[in-house]
């Protein structure tokens, strides 16, 4: 049974438990809101569905019962230094609502006009720049990830000025909670220390509830969190995604991707991938992703010493010890997730000697090629399924993985499974369909001129990217190879 708007409510919990990190705003005044995008199955899944009809209570116009919209205060280390005050500056918590199944997410608004936390900022956002994160999120969903999801994209009825002119828009997001280590690094150095504990409680209960009874709470939050980001980072790696702006800000304690800015899918493998027109230095570039998500929880982890400190339940030393014991694990327990993954994407069900050395290879390999991630391993299936060699496959990847294959068949025989079981088990794990920079780019291109008819195909095939489908062949290809030579997204602020 359908809900009505009318039924909707939502929860102000986070203001309520934590006042002294949100600001009570409103979204600005829109001339003329227009919805362009909306999740029907994600609706559907959050009781929202009715608000398809209600661009009004989408663009931040007209309250649900229960919202009181709030700019949320963080801080953040953004490529490296330090700033202390970053926030929402052009986004709003509305308020959280509890789905069918229980599960109470935040409802928020991205783009909805200058905060206090706007730092000259004009608080807009432009249509291109909210496609692309209601597409990658999607996409990112449909390939098992934790992610914010996209519920729907607004225009607003005025312009914005980017690289140009632009149409202005909004996001509307789905997220388990915006807490990120920005939020706690924010907390951590407020005179009042109730509100770090109150903000770990808050992060505890709504995100890691089996740590409240550890003997040290502080660090089995710290713990948990490790674990969460040593499973994100290894599935972003294994499909080949480029966050592009891995600041504290932009880590959150769900352990779900967020803020889809200069973001991107690497086609040819190259380890070295960068995007992002402002990492000039390729800090967050793809292989580069686990230590600065190590770095990043070392924040947490300096953030949350205090409520370990203060209550006397060790010293100094003591605490910065055991925290650096479980940072310690960080990369252990993204080796074991990536090798997992790894396994799976090469039809392998048992572990064995040599697996590591195995996988390595093919990384070395697909380097060396510069293979396209995302079609190399849909050819391994096929490669399975015929038993010959790598001859006939849609894209020329040179030598290397070639030589890799003899390899890992000898390893697949060790087995001795069914060969069509062995790739059909590829093809579950193994998309054929990521966003492709060039035909997204297109889309979006499309979309500022009025026509969603790109946007909607190529929403279609990565929101349903492991099954083949006639018309999406396209979709299924990398751009030319000097496109990604150049190719740069942008944070859209």
């Amino acid at each position: 049974m359908s809900t009505a708007v009318s039924d909707i409510e939502l929860t102000s919990t986070y203001r309520a438990a934590l006042p002294e990190l949100a600001v009570d705003w409103e979204a600005a005044e829109m001339p003329d809101p227009r919805l362009v995008a909306f999740n029907d199955t994600l609706a559907a899944d959050l009781g929202l569905a009715a608000l398809r009809d209600q661009v009004d209570v989408l663009a931040g116009q007209r309250l649900l019962p229960g919202s009181h919209p709030v700019a949320m205060a963080y801080a953040g280390h953004q490529f490296g230094s330090y700033n202390p005050q970053l926030g929402d500056g052009r986004a709003l918590l509305l308020g959280e609502v509890t789905g069918p199944d229980g599960q109470r997410v935040d409802l928020h608004l991205k783009g909805s006009g200058r905060t206090p936390f706007a730092r000259g900022g004009d608080g807009r956002a432009a249509l291109g720049s909210m496609l692309r994160e209601f597409l990658f999120a999607e996409a990112v969903h449909a390939l098992g990830i934790p992610t914010t999801r996209a519920l729907a994209v607004v225009t607003t009825g005025d312009r914005v000025h980017r690289a140009g002119d632009d149409v202005g828009a909004l996001l509307v997001r789905v997220a388990a909670s915006h807490l990120r280590v920005g939020t706690f690094e924010y907390a951590a150095r407020l005179p009042d220390q109730s509100v770090l504990q109150r903000l770990a409680d808050q992060a505890i209960e709504r995100h890691h509830p089996g740590v409240a009874d550890a003997d040290v709470p502080a660090f089995g939050l710290l713990d948990a969190v490790v674990g969460v980001q040593a499973d994100l980072i290894a599935q972003w790696m294994l499909v080949g995604f480029v966050h592009g702006v891995m600041n504290t800000d932009n880590t959150t304690i769900s352990g779900e991707t967020i803020d889809y800015g200069p973001c991107a899918f690497m086609n040819r493998f190259d380890p070295d991938t960068v995007f992002s027109s402002i990492d000039h230095g390729g800090r967050y570039r793809y292989a580069h992703q686990p230590s600065i998500a190590e770095w990043n929880l070392t924040r947490l982890a300096e953030s949350l010493l205090p409520l370990v400190v203060d209550s006397d339940q060790g010293n100094v030393d003591d605490a910065v010890g055991e925290a650096r014991s479980i940072l310690e694990t960080f990369m252990p327990r993204f080796r074991t997730a990536w090798e997992a993954g790894m396994s799976r994407k090469l039809g392998l069900l048992d572990e064995h000697d040599g697996d590591a050395e195995l996988f390595d290879g093919l990384i070395a390999a697909m380097r060396d090629d510069r293979a396209d991630l995302t079609l190399t391993f849909r050819m391994l299936a096929d490669e399975a399924r015929r038993g010959t060699p790598l001859v006939s496959a849609p894209l020329d990847h040179g030598k290397a993985v070639g030589a890799w294959v003899d390899g890992w068949k000898t390893r697949l025989d060790r087995e001795g499974r069914d060969a069509d079981a062995v790739a059909a088990a590829m093809d579950a794990v193994n998309p054929i369909y990521v966003p492709r920079n060039h035909l997204v780019e297109q889309a979006l291109t499309a979309a500022a001129s009025g026509d969603m008819g790109p946007f909607g195909t190529i929403l279609d095939a990565v929101t349903d990217p492991f099954t083949a489908r006639p018309g999406l062949e396209r979709h299924a290809r990398p751009a030319p190879d000097d496109f990604d030579r150049t190719y740069q997204t942008f944070c859209g602020t």
